[in-house]
């Protein structure tokens, strides 16, 4: 006998429609992402918002950051004990011709940069300028949260 499987539906949910209908967003930031709404609150409001989500950046990305590295640096420490051991054997020829293509494939693709980046580096340029101080604060967060 035939099982019937109930089908499942799920909603999809997009995340920049998402956030834009933030109202906590809007009012920070404002609709557009660039508008100058930052600047309704006074310059102490400003870097402390931007000092409290630097620091939070700051201090996620130094214990993450340590995370990575010691997975990545213990794991090609367990590769080279294997391979003095003799568990595995390693084609550093093979090694070296894919390293060798990766470096043409990326001077390939690095000689024009895309314009979707030129768009972004301008939006986060525009933003940068109408919210000096709150970057500012985010700046000097981040570095305290890296240094913590």
């Amino acid at each position: 006998m035939a099982e019937k499987k109930d089908a499942e539906t799920f909603d999809v949910l997009e995340l920049a429609e998402h956030v834009k209908k933030q109202r906590w967003w809007n009012k920070v930031f404002g609709k557009d992402n660039s508008g100058p709404a930052a600047e309704k609150y006074s310059v102490a409001t400003q870097l402390a918002i931007g000092g409290v989500t630097g620091w939070c950046a700051g201090y996620l990305f130094q214990k993450v950051g340590k995370l990575a590295a010691s997975a990545v640096g213990g794991g090609f420490f367990m590769l080279q004990i294997a391979h003095h051991t003799g568990y595995i054997t390693v084609d550093w020829k093979r090694v070296e011709q894919d390293v060798n293509k990766a470096k043409k494939q990326l001077k390939l693709n690095s000689e024009r940069t895309p314009k979707e980046v030129r768009s972004k580096c301008n939006e986060v340029q525009v933003f940068v300028k109408k919210n000096i101080v709150l970057t500012g604060g985010f700046a000097g967060g981040f570095l305290l949260g890296l240094a913590s």
